[in-house]
Protein backbone atom coordinates (compact mmCIF):
# COMPACT_ATOMS: atom_id res chain seq x y z
CA UNK A 1 0.00 0.00 0.00
CA UNK A 2 2.06 3.38 -0.82
CA UNK A 3 2.18 6.04 1.90
CA UNK A 4 1.12 9.46 0.74
CA UNK A 5 2.43 12.73 1.99
CA UNK A 6 1.23 16.15 1.90
CA UNK A 7 -0.59 16.89 -1.21
CA UNK A 8 -0.62 20.32 -2.51
CA UNK A 9 -4.12 21.59 -3.76
CA UNK A 10 -4.58 25.03 -5.96
CA UNK A 11 -8.37 26.56 -6.01
CA UNK A 12 -9.17 29.13 -8.42
CA UNK A 13 -12.30 28.71 -10.74
CA UNK A 14 -13.83 32.16 -10.15
CA UNK A 15 -13.06 35.22 -7.63
CA UNK A 16 -10.69 33.12 -4.87
CA UNK A 17 -7.50 32.08 -5.59
CA UNK A 18 -6.79 29.93 -2.81
CA UNK A 19 -3.90 26.95 -2.22
CA UNK A 20 -3.59 24.54 0.57
CA UNK A 21 -1.52 21.48 2.18
CA UNK A 22 -3.41 18.47 3.63
CA UNK A 23 -2.30 15.44 5.05
CA UNK A 24 -4.17 13.41 7.45
CA UNK A 25 -5.30 17.02 8.34
CA UNK A 26 -5.23 20.72 7.09
CA UNK A 27 -2.10 21.77 7.23
CA UNK A 28 -1.86 25.38 5.61
CA UNK A 29 -4.43 27.19 3.86
CA UNK A 30 -3.90 30.50 2.12
CA UNK A 31 -6.30 32.91 0.02
CA UNK A 32 -5.71 35.67 -2.24
CA UNK A 33 -9.12 36.48 -3.59
CA UNK A 34 -10.10 39.20 -6.36
CA UNK A 35 -12.21 41.99 -5.60
CA UNK A 36 -13.48 43.42 -8.80
CA UNK A 37 -13.83 47.55 -8.34
CA UNK A 38 -17.23 48.00 -9.11
CA UNK A 39 -20.24 45.25 -10.67
CA UNK A 40 -19.25 40.67 -10.78
CA UNK A 41 -16.55 39.26 -11.73
CA UNK A 42 -14.42 39.83 -15.10
CA UNK A 43 -13.32 36.53 -16.07
CA UNK A 44 -10.14 38.09 -17.68
CA UNK A 45 -9.76 40.16 -14.48
CA UNK A 46 -9.51 37.78 -12.17
CA UNK A 47 -7.58 35.41 -14.46
CA UNK A 48 -4.97 38.07 -14.40
CA UNK A 49 -5.46 38.86 -10.70
CA UNK A 50 -4.41 35.51 -10.25
CA UNK A 51 -1.87 35.30 -12.49
CA UNK A 52 -0.02 38.17 -11.13
CA UNK A 53 -0.33 36.44 -7.38
CA UNK A 54 0.25 33.00 -8.16
CA UNK A 55 3.76 33.02 -7.13
CA UNK A 56 3.19 34.36 -3.73
CA UNK A 57 0.59 32.53 -3.03
CA UNK A 58 2.68 29.16 -3.73
CA UNK A 59 5.33 30.54 -1.86
CA UNK A 60 3.45 31.36 1.44
CA UNK A 61 1.73 27.54 1.23
CA UNK A 62 5.22 25.55 -0.33
CA UNK A 63 7.49 25.71 1.90
CA UNK A 64 8.73 22.12 2.16
CA UNK A 65 8.65 20.62 -1.50
CA UNK A 66 10.39 17.35 -0.62
CA UNK A 67 7.22 16.52 1.09
CA UNK A 68 4.78 16.96 -1.42
CA UNK A 69 3.51 13.86 -3.02
CA UNK A 70 0.99 15.34 -5.26
CA UNK A 71 -0.22 18.41 -6.78
CA UNK A 72 -4.76 19.06 -7.26
CA UNK A 73 -6.01 21.63 -9.22
CA UNK A 74 -9.57 22.78 -9.51
CA UNK A 75 -9.82 21.35 -13.46
CA UNK A 76 -13.99 22.97 -13.70
CA UNK A 77 -16.46 23.92 -13.51
CA UNK A 78 -15.50 27.25 -13.58
CA UNK A 79 -14.47 30.44 -15.79
CA UNK A 80 -12.11 29.44 -18.43
CA UNK A 81 -9.70 32.01 -18.17
CA UNK A 82 -8.99 31.35 -14.21
CA UNK A 83 -8.85 27.84 -14.89
CA UNK A 84 -6.21 27.84 -17.08
CA UNK A 85 -4.08 30.02 -15.17
CA UNK A 86 -4.82 27.47 -12.58
CA UNK A 87 -4.32 24.35 -14.29
CA UNK A 88 -0.85 25.97 -15.85
CA UNK A 89 0.69 26.98 -12.40
CA UNK A 90 -0.15 23.07 -11.29
CA UNK A 91 1.14 21.24 -14.56
CA UNK A 92 4.60 23.66 -13.65
CA UNK A 93 4.95 22.18 -10.53
CA UNK A 94 3.99 18.46 -10.91
CA UNK A 95 6.78 18.55 -13.31
CA UNK A 96 9.45 20.61 -11.47
CA UNK A 97 8.74 18.67 -8.32
CA UNK A 98 7.70 14.88 -10.62
CA UNK A 99 4.57 13.80 -8.88
CA UNK A 100 1.29 13.26 -9.94
CA UNK A 101 -0.84 15.96 -11.30
CA UNK A 102 -4.39 15.20 -10.14
CA UNK A 103 -7.48 17.06 -11.88
CA UNK A 104 -10.58 17.84 -9.29
CA UNK A 105 -13.98 18.90 -10.09
CA UNK A 106 -14.78 21.53 -8.03
CA UNK A 107 -18.40 20.74 -7.09
CA UNK A 108 -17.55 17.56 -6.16
CA UNK A 109 -14.61 19.07 -3.44
CA UNK A 110 -17.30 21.35 -1.81
CA UNK A 111 -18.88 18.16 -1.23
CA UNK A 112 -15.72 16.16 0.06
CA UNK A 113 -14.38 18.75 2.36
CA UNK A 114 -18.08 19.25 3.93
CA UNK A 115 -18.30 15.19 4.80
CA UNK A 116 -14.32 15.59 6.12
CA UNK A 117 -15.18 18.76 8.36
CA UNK A 118 -18.68 17.50 9.43
CA UNK A 119 -18.40 13.75 9.76
CA UNK A 120 -21.41 12.88 7.74
CA UNK A 121 -21.11 9.94 5.55
CA UNK A 122 -23.63 10.13 3.01
CA UNK A 123 -25.71 13.23 2.76
CA UNK A 124 -28.22 14.93 0.12
CA UNK A 125 -26.47 18.13 -0.85
CA UNK A 126 -27.46 21.23 -1.27
CA UNK A 127 -24.82 22.98 -3.08
CA UNK A 128 -25.20 27.17 -3.29
CA UNK A 129 -22.78 29.19 -4.58
CA UNK A 130 -22.17 32.11 -6.61
CA UNK A 131 -22.56 29.91 -9.70
CA UNK A 132 -24.16 26.97 -8.69
CA UNK A 133 -27.52 25.65 -7.16
CA UNK A 134 -27.49 22.12 -7.19
CA UNK A 135 -28.91 19.04 -4.56
CA UNK A 136 -26.67 16.40 -4.91
CA UNK A 137 -26.57 12.56 -3.27
CA UNK A 138 -24.10 9.70 -3.75
CA UNK A 139 -25.34 6.67 -6.06
CA UNK A 140 -24.22 3.59 -7.33
CA UNK A 141 -20.40 4.91 -7.83
CA UNK A 142 -21.11 8.55 -8.58
CA UNK A 143 -22.35 11.82 -7.12
CA UNK A 144 -26.06 12.30 -8.86
CA UNK A 145 -27.77 15.04 -9.49
CA UNK A 146 -31.14 15.27 -8.40
CA UNK A 147 -32.51 18.92 -9.08
CA UNK A 148 -30.91 22.07 -10.03
CA UNK A 149 -31.22 25.54 -11.32
CA UNK A 150 -31.95 26.04 -14.54
CA UNK A 151 -30.95 29.58 -15.12
CA UNK A 152 -28.64 31.24 -12.84
CA UNK A 153 -26.96 30.43 -9.86
CA UNK A 154 -28.83 31.69 -6.52
CA UNK A 155 -25.17 33.64 -5.64
CA UNK A 156 -25.57 34.89 -8.46
CA UNK A 157 -29.15 36.21 -8.28
CA UNK A 158 -28.16 37.29 -5.46
CA UNK A 159 -25.54 39.69 -6.42
CA UNK A 160 -27.45 40.79 -9.55
CA UNK A 161 -30.20 42.27 -7.26
CA UNK A 162 -27.36 43.82 -5.47
CA UNK A 163 -25.82 45.61 -8.10
CA UNK A 164 -29.36 46.94 -9.49
CA UNK A 165 -29.52 48.69 -6.03
CA UNK A 166 -26.07 49.83 -6.02
CA UNK A 167 -24.90 47.64 -3.09
CA UNK A 168 -21.09 46.19 -2.62
CA UNK A 169 -20.00 43.10 -4.46
CA UNK A 170 -20.71 40.12 -2.87
CA UNK A 171 -24.17 41.27 -2.45
CA UNK A 172 -25.54 38.12 -0.75
CA UNK A 173 -24.58 39.13 2.76
CA UNK A 174 -25.54 42.91 2.59
CA UNK A 175 -29.22 40.89 1.73
CA UNK A 176 -28.51 39.63 4.90
CA UNK A 177 -28.01 42.45 6.64
CA UNK A 178 -30.78 44.22 5.07
CA UNK A 179 -33.64 41.33 5.57
CA UNK A 180 -33.35 41.49 9.33
CA UNK A 181 -35.16 44.71 9.31
CA UNK A 182 -38.25 43.74 6.25
CA UNK A 183 -41.29 42.27 6.07
CA UNK A 184 -42.59 39.95 3.87
CA UNK A 185 -43.90 41.11 0.29
CA UNK A 186 -45.71 38.40 -2.14
CA UNK A 187 -42.47 37.40 -4.95
CA UNK A 188 -42.26 34.68 -7.53
CA UNK A 189 -41.88 31.09 -6.50
CA UNK A 190 -40.94 29.12 -9.04
CA UNK A 191 -39.89 25.36 -8.16
CA UNK A 192 -40.13 23.08 -11.22
CA UNK A 193 -40.72 19.59 -9.69
CA UNK A 194 -36.30 18.69 -8.70
CA UNK A 195 -35.70 22.27 -10.11
CA UNK A 196 -36.07 26.13 -9.76
CA UNK A 197 -35.36 29.30 -11.46
CA UNK A 198 -34.15 32.87 -10.26
CA UNK A 199 -34.72 34.99 -13.13
CA UNK A 200 -38.41 35.59 -12.43
CA UNK A 201 -37.71 36.36 -8.53
CA UNK A 202 -34.87 38.57 -9.32
CA UNK A 203 -36.74 39.98 -11.98
CA UNK A 204 -39.63 40.98 -9.80
CA UNK A 205 -37.45 41.77 -6.80
CA UNK A 206 -35.53 44.35 -8.82
CA UNK A 207 -38.87 46.53 -10.01
CA UNK A 208 -40.69 46.23 -6.84
CA UNK A 209 -41.52 49.61 -5.42
CA UNK A 210 -40.99 48.18 -1.95
CA UNK A 211 -38.98 49.46 0.89
CA UNK A 212 -35.48 48.11 0.16
CA UNK A 213 -35.46 45.85 3.51
CA UNK A 214 -38.47 44.25 2.65
CA UNK A 215 -37.42 43.19 -0.73
CA UNK A 216 -34.39 41.94 0.79
CA UNK A 217 -35.96 39.81 3.35
CA UNK A 218 -38.55 38.37 0.75
CA UNK A 219 -36.32 37.90 -2.07
CA UNK A 220 -34.05 36.01 0.62
CA UNK A 221 -37.28 33.94 2.01
CA UNK A 222 -38.34 33.27 -1.19
CA UNK A 223 -35.31 31.73 -3.01
CA UNK A 224 -34.25 29.97 0.57
CA UNK A 225 -37.74 28.30 0.33
CA UNK A 226 -37.13 26.98 -3.08
CA UNK A 227 -34.20 25.47 -2.31
CA UNK A 228 -35.08 23.40 0.72
CA UNK A 229 -38.28 22.46 -0.93
CA UNK A 230 -35.98 20.71 -3.77
CA UNK A 231 -33.75 19.54 -0.91
CA UNK A 232 -37.04 17.90 1.10
CA UNK A 233 -37.56 15.98 -2.46
CA UNK A 234 -34.37 14.51 -2.86
CA UNK A 235 -34.21 13.44 0.45
CA UNK A 236 -37.40 11.77 0.28
CA UNK A 237 -36.76 10.19 -3.13
CA UNK A 238 -33.41 9.11 -2.07
CA UNK A 239 -34.21 7.59 1.19
CA UNK A 240 -31.02 8.86 3.33
CA UNK A 241 -31.24 10.92 6.51
CA UNK A 242 -28.54 13.40 6.37
CA UNK A 243 -28.37 17.15 4.81
CA UNK A 244 -25.10 19.16 4.14
CA UNK A 245 -25.34 22.63 3.25
CA UNK A 246 -21.93 23.63 1.10
CA UNK A 247 -20.78 26.29 -1.37
CA UNK A 248 -20.06 30.45 -0.07
CA UNK A 249 -24.11 30.83 -0.01
CA UNK A 250 -24.43 28.43 2.44
CA UNK A 251 -22.85 31.17 4.61
CA UNK A 252 -26.07 32.77 5.22
CA UNK A 253 -27.38 32.08 8.65
CA UNK A 254 -31.21 31.87 7.52
CA UNK A 255 -30.11 29.47 5.09
CA UNK A 256 -28.95 27.33 7.34
CA UNK A 257 -31.95 27.46 9.67
CA UNK A 258 -34.33 26.82 7.05
CA UNK A 259 -32.24 23.26 6.34
CA UNK A 260 -32.31 22.72 10.41
CA UNK A 261 -35.77 23.33 10.30
CA UNK A 262 -36.80 21.09 7.43
CA UNK A 263 -34.42 18.25 8.95
CA UNK A 264 -36.05 18.12 12.21
CA UNK A 265 -39.36 17.87 10.75
CA UNK A 266 -38.42 15.13 8.45
CA UNK A 267 -36.20 13.13 11.64
CA UNK A 268 -32.70 13.43 9.72
CA UNK A 269 -29.21 15.22 10.26
CA UNK A 270 -28.26 18.54 9.41
CA UNK A 271 -24.90 19.55 8.76
CA UNK A 272 -22.80 22.48 7.72
CA UNK A 273 -18.98 22.95 7.67
CA UNK A 274 -17.25 26.02 9.69
CA UNK A 275 -16.79 28.99 7.30
CA UNK A 276 -13.36 28.16 5.98
CA UNK A 277 -15.30 25.61 4.19
CA UNK A 278 -17.94 27.04 3.13
CA UNK A 279 -16.04 29.21 0.16
CA UNK A 280 -13.93 28.23 -2.66
CA UNK A 281 -11.03 27.45 -1.17
CA UNK A 282 -7.81 25.22 -1.46
CA UNK A 283 -8.09 23.06 1.40
CA UNK A 284 -11.38 21.43 -0.36
CA UNK A 285 -9.40 20.73 -3.55
CA UNK A 286 -6.01 19.35 -1.55
CA UNK A 287 -8.31 16.70 0.56
CA UNK A 288 -10.24 15.60 -2.40
CA UNK A 289 -7.01 15.35 -4.55
CA UNK A 290 -5.53 13.16 -1.66
CA UNK A 291 -8.98 11.01 -1.57
CA UNK A 292 -8.38 10.81 -5.28
CA UNK A 293 -4.66 9.92 -5.64
CA UNK A 294 -5.12 7.24 -2.70
CA UNK A 295 -8.00 5.50 -4.78
CA UNK A 296 -5.26 5.63 -7.97
CA UNK A 297 -6.38 8.62 -9.55
CA UNK A 298 -4.37 10.63 -11.73
CA UNK A 299 -3.79 12.79 -14.96
CA UNK A 300 -0.87 12.65 -17.52
CA UNK A 301 0.23 15.71 -18.45
CA UNK A 302 -1.35 15.73 -21.64
CA UNK A 303 -4.74 14.68 -20.72
CA UNK A 304 -4.98 17.59 -17.74
CA UNK A 305 -7.32 20.30 -19.75
CA UNK A 306 -10.02 22.24 -18.09
CA UNK A 307 -13.36 21.53 -18.56
CA UNK A 308 -15.09 24.83 -17.70
CA UNK A 309 -18.40 22.48 -17.59
CA UNK A 310 -17.20 19.94 -15.65
CA UNK A 311 -20.40 18.05 -13.99
CA UNK A 312 -20.18 16.42 -10.54
CA UNK A 313 -22.14 13.87 -12.35
CA UNK A 314 -19.31 12.77 -14.24
CA UNK A 315 -16.40 11.93 -11.86
CA UNK A 316 -16.27 8.33 -11.00
CA UNK A 317 -16.22 8.25 -7.47
CA UNK A 318 -14.23 5.04 -6.95
CA UNK A 319 -12.97 6.17 -2.72
CA UNK A 320 -16.67 6.62 -1.39
CA UNK A 321 -17.73 2.83 -2.81
CA UNK A 322 -16.76 1.11 0.63
CA UNK A 323 -19.54 2.71 2.57
CA UNK A 324 -22.34 2.89 0.29
CA UNK A 325 -23.65 -0.36 1.81
CA UNK A 326 -23.57 1.22 4.99
CA UNK A 327 -25.16 4.82 3.95
CA UNK A 328 -28.36 3.87 1.41
CA UNK A 329 -31.38 3.79 3.47
CA UNK A 330 -34.78 3.15 2.04
CA UNK A 331 -37.77 4.84 3.08
CA UNK A 332 -40.38 2.71 4.44
CA UNK A 333 -43.91 3.89 5.50
CA UNK A 334 -46.91 1.83 6.83
CA UNK A 335 -49.83 0.38 5.52
CA UNK A 336 -51.92 3.34 6.73
CA UNK A 337 -50.55 6.55 6.43
CA UNK A 338 -47.02 7.86 3.92
CA UNK A 339 -45.45 11.27 4.17
CA UNK A 340 -43.86 12.28 0.99
CA UNK A 341 -42.37 15.75 1.06
CA UNK A 342 -45.18 17.98 0.58
CA UNK A 343 -48.24 16.10 2.17
CA UNK A 344 -49.29 13.50 4.78
CA UNK A 345 -51.15 10.64 2.83
CA UNK A 346 -53.72 8.71 4.86
CA UNK A 347 -55.51 5.54 3.75
CA UNK A 348 -58.86 4.06 4.75
CA UNK A 349 -60.94 2.07 3.61
CA UNK A 350 -59.89 2.28 -0.27
CA UNK A 351 -59.34 6.14 0.21
CA UNK A 352 -56.86 8.05 0.26
CA UNK A 353 -56.67 12.07 2.19
CA UNK A 354 -54.19 14.20 0.98
CA UNK A 355 -53.52 16.53 2.97
CA UNK A 356 -50.79 19.41 2.65
CA UNK A 357 -48.33 20.19 5.87
CA UNK A 358 -47.47 23.65 7.29
CA UNK A 359 -43.48 24.06 6.67
CA UNK A 360 -42.03 25.79 9.23
CA UNK A 361 -39.06 26.72 7.34
CA UNK A 362 -41.27 29.26 5.07
CA UNK A 363 -42.33 32.37 6.35
CA UNK A 364 -46.51 31.85 7.06
CA UNK A 365 -47.48 34.02 4.80
CA UNK A 366 -45.79 32.36 1.88
CA UNK A 367 -46.79 28.79 3.45
CA UNK A 368 -50.51 29.71 3.52
CA UNK A 369 -50.45 30.87 -0.36
CA UNK A 370 -48.68 27.67 -1.69
CA UNK A 371 -50.55 25.21 0.11
CA UNK A 372 -54.13 27.05 -0.79
CA UNK A 373 -52.91 27.51 -4.40
CA UNK A 374 -51.17 23.60 -5.15
CA UNK A 375 -54.33 22.49 -3.70
CA UNK A 376 -56.52 24.18 -5.86
CA UNK A 377 -55.03 23.71 -9.04
CA UNK A 378 -54.25 19.63 -8.15
CA UNK A 379 -58.12 19.22 -7.85
CA UNK A 380 -58.83 21.28 -11.30
CA UNK A 381 -55.51 19.44 -13.53
CA UNK A 382 -56.11 16.24 -12.25
CA UNK A 383 -59.96 16.56 -13.31
CA UNK A 384 -58.53 17.94 -16.95
CA UNK A 385 -55.47 15.12 -17.22
CA UNK A 386 -58.60 12.54 -16.62
CA UNK A 387 -60.96 14.18 -19.25
CA UNK A 388 -57.58 13.72 -21.63
CA UNK A 389 -57.19 10.06 -20.87
CA UNK A 390 -54.57 10.25 -18.40
CA UNK A 391 -55.31 7.72 -15.40
CA UNK A 392 -55.57 9.58 -12.46
CA UNK A 393 -56.82 8.39 -8.59
CA UNK A 394 -60.77 9.96 -8.99
CA UNK A 395 -61.62 12.41 -6.49
CA UNK A 396 -64.55 12.44 -4.08
CA UNK A 397 -64.07 16.14 -1.74
CA UNK A 398 -61.72 18.92 -1.23
CA UNK A 399 -60.73 21.42 1.28
CA UNK A 400 -57.60 24.41 1.19
CA UNK A 401 -55.58 21.92 2.40
CA UNK A 402 -57.04 18.70 1.52
CA UNK A 403 -58.06 16.42 -1.22
CA UNK A 404 -59.92 12.79 -0.90
CA UNK A 405 -59.49 10.63 -3.65
CA UNK A 406 -59.59 6.54 -4.66
CA UNK A 407 -56.43 4.79 -2.93
CA UNK A 408 -54.77 3.66 -6.22
CA UNK A 409 -53.12 0.13 -5.38
CA UNK A 410 -50.03 -0.82 -7.14
CA UNK A 411 -45.99 -0.75 -7.33
CA UNK A 412 -44.37 2.52 -7.82
CA UNK A 413 -42.74 2.73 -11.13
CA UNK A 414 -39.59 3.49 -9.14
CA UNK A 415 -39.68 -0.34 -8.13
CA UNK A 416 -40.15 -1.58 -11.61
CA UNK A 417 -37.69 0.39 -13.88
CA UNK A 418 -38.10 -1.64 -17.09
CA UNK A 419 -38.03 -0.38 -20.85
CA UNK A 420 -42.28 -1.98 -21.39
CA UNK A 421 -43.27 -0.52 -18.21
CA UNK A 422 -41.26 3.09 -18.99
CA UNK A 423 -42.90 3.15 -22.56
CA UNK A 424 -46.32 3.43 -21.22
CA UNK A 425 -45.57 6.21 -19.05
CA UNK A 426 -44.34 8.31 -22.15
CA UNK A 427 -47.64 7.30 -23.60
CA UNK A 428 -49.40 8.57 -20.79
CA UNK A 429 -47.36 12.14 -20.37
CA UNK A 430 -47.78 12.58 -24.22
CA UNK A 431 -51.52 12.39 -23.31
CA UNK A 432 -51.22 14.49 -20.62
CA UNK A 433 -49.25 17.59 -22.58
CA UNK A 434 -51.68 17.09 -25.53
CA UNK A 435 -54.26 17.93 -22.97
CA UNK A 436 -52.62 20.92 -22.11
CA UNK A 437 -50.98 19.76 -18.52
CA UNK A 438 -47.78 19.99 -17.74
CA UNK A 439 -47.21 17.75 -14.13
CA UNK A 440 -43.99 20.36 -12.61
CA UNK A 441 -43.00 17.41 -10.23
CA UNK A 442 -42.18 14.12 -12.92
CA UNK A 443 -40.75 11.78 -11.31
CA UNK A 444 -40.64 8.21 -10.76
CA UNK A 445 -42.69 8.12 -7.27
CA UNK A 446 -45.63 9.63 -8.86
CA UNK A 447 -46.60 7.35 -11.45
CA UNK A 448 -47.84 3.98 -10.16
CA UNK A 449 -48.52 0.44 -12.05
CA UNK A 450 -51.91 0.03 -11.04
CA UNK A 451 -52.30 -3.60 -9.54
CA UNK A 452 -55.59 -4.47 -11.07
CA UNK A 453 -54.82 -3.81 -15.13
CA UNK A 454 -51.07 -2.52 -14.93
CA UNK A 455 -51.71 1.00 -16.59
CA UNK A 456 -49.73 3.61 -15.55
CA UNK A 457 -51.62 5.79 -13.32
CA UNK A 458 -49.91 9.64 -12.27
CA UNK A 459 -50.37 10.95 -8.86
CA UNK A 460 -49.06 14.07 -6.91
CA UNK A 461 -50.36 17.16 -9.36
CA UNK A 462 -49.59 19.57 -6.79
CA UNK A 463 -47.24 21.64 -9.07
CA UNK A 464 -49.30 21.22 -12.20
CA UNK A 465 -49.49 23.64 -14.25
CA UNK A 466 -52.35 24.40 -17.44
CA UNK A 467 -50.16 25.43 -19.86
CA UNK A 468 -48.93 24.47 -23.77
CA UNK A 469 -45.61 26.45 -23.51
CA UNK A 470 -43.09 23.75 -24.91
CA UNK A 471 -40.17 24.74 -22.18
CA UNK A 472 -42.67 24.01 -19.42
CA UNK A 473 -43.16 20.47 -21.20
CA UNK A 474 -39.16 20.30 -22.02
CA UNK A 475 -39.08 21.30 -18.00
CA UNK A 476 -41.24 17.88 -17.34
CA UNK A 477 -39.51 15.59 -19.72
CA UNK A 478 -36.38 16.98 -18.15
CA UNK A 479 -37.22 16.50 -14.51
CA UNK A 480 -38.47 12.17 -15.32
CA UNK A 481 -35.18 12.15 -17.00
CA UNK A 482 -33.10 13.21 -14.27
CA UNK A 483 -34.62 10.92 -11.98
CA UNK A 484 -34.16 7.75 -14.59
CA UNK A 485 -30.58 9.20 -14.35
CA UNK A 486 -30.45 9.38 -10.46
CA UNK A 487 -32.34 5.99 -9.95
CA UNK A 488 -31.11 3.46 -12.49
CA UNK A 489 -28.03 5.53 -14.23
CA UNK A 490 -27.39 1.74 -15.74
CA UNK A 491 -30.04 1.74 -17.93
CA UNK A 492 -31.20 5.34 -18.30
CA UNK A 493 -30.53 6.18 -22.11
CA UNK A 494 -32.47 2.48 -22.63
CA UNK A 495 -35.19 3.82 -20.51
CA UNK A 496 -35.22 7.57 -21.98
CA UNK A 497 -35.27 5.59 -25.53
CA UNK A 498 -38.47 4.13 -24.31
CA UNK A 499 -40.14 6.64 -22.69
CA UNK A 500 -39.61 8.89 -26.09
CA UNK A 501 -40.81 5.97 -28.04
CA UNK A 502 -44.22 6.19 -26.38
CA UNK A 503 -44.42 10.05 -25.82
CA UNK A 504 -43.88 10.38 -29.57
CA UNK A 505 -46.96 7.42 -30.16
CA UNK A 506 -49.52 10.19 -27.92
CA UNK A 507 -48.01 13.42 -28.78
CA UNK A 508 -48.09 15.35 -31.94
CA UNK A 509 -45.20 17.92 -30.69
CA UNK A 510 -43.07 15.60 -28.85
CA UNK A 511 -39.94 16.24 -31.47
CA UNK A 512 -40.11 19.78 -31.05
CA UNK A 513 -40.34 18.92 -26.84
CA UNK A 514 -37.50 16.37 -27.06
CA UNK A 515 -35.29 19.15 -28.53
CA UNK A 516 -36.22 21.68 -25.94
CA UNK A 517 -35.68 19.10 -23.38
CA UNK A 518 -31.94 18.79 -24.63
CA UNK A 519 -31.71 22.26 -24.40
CA UNK A 520 -32.48 22.51 -20.86
CA UNK A 521 -29.88 20.19 -20.01
CA UNK A 522 -27.09 21.79 -21.50
CA UNK A 523 -28.24 24.80 -19.34
CA UNK A 524 -27.31 23.23 -16.20
CA UNK A 525 -24.03 24.07 -16.67
CA UNK A 526 -21.96 26.81 -14.38
CA UNK A 527 -23.23 29.86 -15.92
Amino acid sequence: MPVFGQILGIEGTAWNLSAALFDRDLITLVSLPYSPAQGGIHPREAAQHHASVMKELIGSVLTDPDKITGIAFSQGPGLGPCLRTVATAARSLALALDVPLIGVNHCVAHIEIGCFATGCRDPIVLYASGANTQVIGYLNGRYRIFGETLDIGIGNALDKFARSKNLPHPGGPIIEAQGKHGQYIELPYTVKGMDLTFSGLVSAAKDSKAPLPDVCFSLQETAFAMCVEVTERALSLAGKNEVLLVGGVGANKRLQEMLRVMCEERGAQFFVPEQKYLGDNGAMIAYTGKLMLESGLSLPIESSQINPSFRSDEVAVTWKQDILSECVKVLTGNSTQKQGAEAIITFNKGVAEKRRIPKRYRVPALDRRLIAERTRAEARLIHTARKGGVPTPIMSDITTDTILMEEVQGTLLTHSLNESNVLEAGRMIGRLHAAGVMHGDLTTSNLILRKCDGKCVLIDFGLAQATTDIEQRGVDIHVLFQTLESTAPDHADVLKAAFIAGYTETFEGATDVIHREHEIELRGRYL
